[in-house]
């Protein structure tokens, strides 16, 4: 039960703020909007208000935002088709920017809540190579070798580097102290035995939230490459079988887990659909700028056609990707 609770979350949270996107963006360059709805399936509550349909529908996954003249020609001025290319751009990049959007939000709460870790020492593990050398609870560690300390990370970079002693300087009660410490390998790397000192700021975790959506980004954009330069298997793609296995396996290392989860998707629903593939918001960007560029060479009509085809195409592979998730449950 808790498995299908997070899942629907996961759905709602990855699909309906992206529409959102689109749908704001979309009132703000004035496109005609004729229905925004949360959920899919049968409405289950309509009201009409202005030129837009809002509606709620059963099924609380995610929603849509259904724009006059997005998929098909129309003679009407405030149509999506018969927008300019500016106009039009902004509202396909809005889907995917409230993706990361969501994903910051999430990682900085995350950051928030746990907090950053300083280069003051909290606690120093009895028997550690820190604790032999003589590291106390509160130093704060400036500098590895002469080289100065300037975050936690930087600082496990220094240590981890290699396994040779380390003269570690540290603040002690307003007096410097270095001490000579040995880091000792433990599951595959170096450690001194220190915990650090958390700081819960509010700035700091938003900085922090967009530094580690940053390198997640960086890393789906290298397992894009392993995939399309074959390094990575098809076989390794997950659909949504695999996204609620995934939310089931959350389940035992908690919500801190689960909501990491849903920002790494929520970025990679971001990068994805910006790619330049028909169907994809990416791949109407490209048919807009080679519209500005060839006129009307490109009718809507031909438009329409490519990313049916597109659509199609991407369904398929939907259910290659959905057909090896069940093939996972069962081996």
């Amino acid at each position: 039960m808790l498995t299908a609770i997070l899942a629907i979350v996961l759905f709602v949270i990855l699909i309906f703020p992206h529409e959102l996107g689109h749908f704001i963006v979309a009132k703000a360059v004035g496109v005609k909007v004729n229905e925004f709805a949360f959920g899919m399936g049968p409405a289950i509550w309509k009201k009409q208000k202005g030129e837009t349909l809002y509606a709620i529908r059963i099924f609380p996954i995610g929603g849509y935002c259904a724009m006059e003249g997005e998929n098909e020609e129309s003679d009407n001025d405030p149509a999506f088709n018969n927008k300019p290319g500016w106009a039009k751009i902004l509202v396909l990049v809005a889907g995917s920017a409230m993706n990361v959007l969501i994903a910051v939000v999430i990682l900085s709460i995350m950051v928030g809540i746990v907090g950053s870790p300083t280069t003051t020492i909290s606690k120093v593990q009895a028997s550690s190579p820190a604790y032999t050398a003589g590291i106390q609870s509160g130093d704060e560690i400036t500098a590895v070798n002469g080289t100065a300390v300037k975050s936690w990370n930087n600082l496990s970079t220094l240590i981890q580097n290699n396994k040779k002693a380390k003269e570690i300087t540290v603040k002690r009660d307003g007096q410097t102290m270095t001490f000579t410490v040995t880091p000792e390998k433990t599951e595959g790397r170096y450690i001194i035995g220190i915990t650090p000192t958390m700081k819960h700021n509010a700035f700091t975790a938003v900085k922090n939230g967009c530094i580690s959506s940053w390198q997640m980004t960086k890393t789906m954009f290298v397992s894009l490459k392993q995939l399309f330069t074959g390094q990575v298997s098809t076989k390794n793609l997950q659909g949504p079988v695999g996204i609620v296995s995934m939310v089931h396996q959350s389940e035992s290392y908690g919500l801190y887990y689960f909501f990491y989860l849903l920002a790494f998707i929520s970025l990679n629903l971001a990068i994805i659909n910006m790619l330049p593939l028909p169907a994809l918001d990416g791949g109407r960007i490209v048919f807009v700028i080679i519209r500005a560029v060839t006129g009307k060479m490109i009718t809507d009509e031909i438009e329409g056609r490519v990313h049916a085809i597109g659509l199609m195409l991407l369904l398929a592979l939907m259910v290659y990707v959905t057909w090896n998730d069940i093939v996972r449950l069962f081996t």
